[in-house]
């Protein structure tokens, strides 16, 4: 699908950096984000942008189904600000309740053409489907960040429905759960790895940047190449490197 004009609709939308590089593809955006000013004046008036100052928890039924109506894909970005009330606070399930409502309403229009979602998740979610293994000490932090802080066990949620509610053979939507491991960020794409499974351990993690996560997320939408080696999977993308020290 490269060089066609594809419509994607963001949730999460405060990745500029997604936003940036899907418009300078030439890709035409709607993007949920509550504080337009966290995007710069040219970016706010192009002429491909849609901003949408809401969320998709916030809106009707009616709302969300015109948002989403002739949509090639839809890209979550949602994460819990890393504050108190952004932790402990509502609502809790903000990435699982935007993703099973988005997925809901697709799936509810029974389109011909099945629409592509991303979710952007974490490293700390496992691929149950591979069967991926850690070690003891990993399983037992996993099991108390499950319990103690509610936005991974939200991330979990998420990714977890994606793989067993839509599924591999669902006529509408087909999905791929992206995985970065340590978030850092840099001003320019560099190299990066994509593996089925993760190639560092709790205790000892890679390193991604932002906007290669943002370049990897794009590739997804417009190379339809890379969206079929990957989808219906949990890829998890490291900067090269960073796999070179490791």
């Amino acid at each position: 699908m490269r060089g066609t004009n594809i419509k994607i609709l963001i949730t999460g939308a405060t990745c500029k950096l997604l936003v940036n590089q899907l418009l300078e593809n030439g890709h035409e955006v709607k993007a949920f984000a509550r504080n337009e000013k966290k995007f710069n004046n040219e970016t706010v008036n192009h002429k491909n942008l849609e901003i949408i100052t809401n969320t998709v928890l916030d809106i009707s039924e009616e709302e969300l189904e015109k948002h989403t109506k002739g949509c090639d894909a839809i890209v979550s970005t949602l994460g819990h600000n890393l504050s108190f009330k952004g932790m402990f606070g509502n609502p809790r399930l903000l990435v699982s309740d935007s993703i099973k409502r988005l997925s809901k309403t697709i799936e509810y229009k029974r389109i011909n053409t099945p629409v592509k979602i991303i979710l952007m998740n974490t490293v700390g979610c496992k691929n149950e489907d591979l069967k991926e293994k850690v070690s003891f000490f990993e399983n037992c932090v996993f099991f108390l960040l499950r319990y103690l802080l509610p936005p991974h066990s939200d991330n979990e949620i998420a990714g977890n429905y994606l793989r067993t509610s839509v599924g591999q053979n669902n006529p509408n939507i087909e999905w791929v759960t992206v995985r970065p491991d340590s978030l850092i960020n840099q001003e320019e794409i560099s190299q990066y790895t994509i593996h089925s499974s993760p190639k560092h351990t709790l205790f000892k993690p890679g390193k991604t940047s932002r906007i290669n996560v943002a370049h990897f997320i794009s590739e997804l939408i417009s190379n339809e190449k890379i969206w079929i080696e990957w989808k219906g999977k949990m890829p998890v993308i490291y900067n090269k490197e960073d796999e070179l020290k490791g």
